[in-house]
């Protein structure tokens, strides 16, 4: 089924800016909207749900293990990362009981050996949790925290590390949002990760990556959350009102022929990480209150790496989530005081009702995609020497097909960040912009459910699907 707009010129309000704009200038935006969305009452009652006094009590067990390094104890029920992990499993399953046995909880494993970081050989054990959706199960997001930790030398794993922050708070949030969400039913499936052995080659992101692949996931958002406590940085701000979301841009596993076309056609600033992305801050804006998103068009911070890499590094789409401010003294440093200076990731360092911001940030994006349709496939676009653009997609699947109203087309200039313009087009495949040259903007497309819940934007072609290449 296709659809070709009338050609009607409207004046068009900027979503960015509120201004007015009248001319011909803008005239080939015609029937432009400034980008709407359906407020959602269920997202509002989960973004207040998350309990900093829970965030604190899981932060403080995870200190209290003493150390969390890869290749500490694992036999000690106290000490180590052992116990760790087991009372990791222990809390996703009590967590389950509560809600009538919905989580699936497992280890994913692997012995690692012969790197510079895990010469001899080493089980690195992730701690997992599914929450199978009910219509589209073999869609997924998944939410990660790490439960590793280190002191200065990375190769100690004798020493104290309470790891509060780095990274505790990744991992309480990680069960604080298994709590929220376990409430509730969605239509896609949600992951909950606590990932082992990201200080030693992110290797419990490797592991799970790789049983994705295997089983085929439609894994369409991994967010790894990687310090979410801290609010005041090294640099002397204190800051609990923004955080930062890093989002890599061109694919990792993008082809030489994806490469010519990105070149003549864009994408390098749309990649499904980016969207993504967008998609985060912008859930922020509607359901977060006294927060700002940062979007880091970076894999992650200059030169470091995060558990969201491995997924990346395999096509699928995913970004850190995390503290904008650091204090690099409270980051893999020897418990110490020196003239008066603190060195160390001690507790009384994470602010916890910050994180508990982070996590809402967290649960709201994962349940709005998991109640959304799946992002729309095969998005493609035409218009080259046209004064029109088309876009088409696929249909919805047959699991998402009940769930689907219909599709929004969104539009922005080159250089804009965000989209600034859309258009409701309806249950069709295709859909003409008449009058829109395709020269002038970058297009996208999403999916509306029929409560009004919507997946990320799309943007065309290899660049921009969410779907594994």
């Amino acid at each position: 089924m296709k659809c070709i707009e009338k050609s009607v010129i409207n004046p068009v309000v900027l979503a960015t800016t509120g201004l007015l704009l009248l001319g011909s200038a803008f005239a080939s935006s015609a029937h432009a909207q400034a980008v709407s969305y359906k407020d959602q009452t269920k997202l509002h009652d989960i973004a207040v749900a998350p309990n900093p006094e829970n965030l604190r009590r899981d932060v403080q067990t995870l200190v209290d293990f003493g150390t969390r390094h890869t290749m500490s104890e694992t036999e000690s029920e106290t000490y180590g990362i052992g116990a760790a992990r087991r009372w990791i499993y222990d809390e996703f399953q009590r967590i389950s009981a509560a809600c009538g046995g919905c989580l699936e909880v497992y280890y994913s494993s692997d012995i690692i050996e012969g790197t510079p970081r895990i010469p001899n050989p080493v089980d690195v054990v992730s701690v997992v949790a599914i929450q199978r959706g009910k219509t589209d199960p073999g869609r997924y997001v998944l939410m990660s925290g790490d439960i590793d930790s280190r002191v200065t030398d990375v190769m100690d794993y004798t020493s104290e590390s309470p790891g509060a922050n780095d990274n505790a708070s990744g991992v309480a949030g990680t069960l604080e949002a298994a709590r929220i969400l376990s409430q509730y039913e969605f239509n896609g499936s949600i992951v909950y990760a606590a990932l082992a052995g990201e200080e030693q080659g992110l290797f419990g992101g490797e592991i799970l990556a790789r049983q994705a692949l295997e089983e085929g996931w439609r894994l369409h958002a991994v967010l790894n959350n990687d310090m979410i406590g801290n609010i005041a940085g090294i640099n002397g701000v204190i800051d609990n009102t923004t955080a930062r979301v890093f989002a890599e841009g061109t694919r990792m596993n993008e082809t030489e022929e994806d490469a010519r076309r990105r070149r003549f056609t864009g994408g390098e600033v749309d990649s499904p990480s980016r969207n993504l992305a967008r998609y985060i801050s912008w859930m922020a804006d509607r359901y977060i209150p006294n927060l700002d998103v940062m979007v880091v068009y970076r894999l992650d911070r200059f030169g470091r790496g995060g558990h969201h890499r491995p997924f990346n590094d395999v096509g699928f789409p995913g970004v850190r989530i995390m503290e904008t401010n650091e204090h690099y003294d409270r980051q893999h440093q020897d418990l110490r005081n020196e003239d008066g200076r603190h060195f160390g990731d001690t507790i009384e360092y994470v602010d916890f009702d910050y994180a508990a911001k982070l996590t809402a940030l967290n649960a709201v994006t994962l349940a709005s995609m998991a109640w959304a349709p799946a992002p729309p496939s095969n998005v493609e676009i035409r218009g080259a020497v046209q004064p029109h653009t088309t876009l088409s997609w696929a249909p919805a699947s047959e699991e998402d097909a009940d769930n689907v109203a219909g599709y929004r087309i969104y539009w922005r200039y080159t250089d804009a960040p965000n989209w600034q313009f859309s258009r409701d087009v309806g249950n069709v495949t295709e859909f003409t912009l008449r009058n829109v040259v395709i020269d002038n903007y970058f297009f996208g497309v999403a999916s509306v459910s029929k409560d009004g819940f919507e997946s990320p934007v799309v943007f065309p072609g290899a660049a921009g699907t969410f779907d594994l290449r």
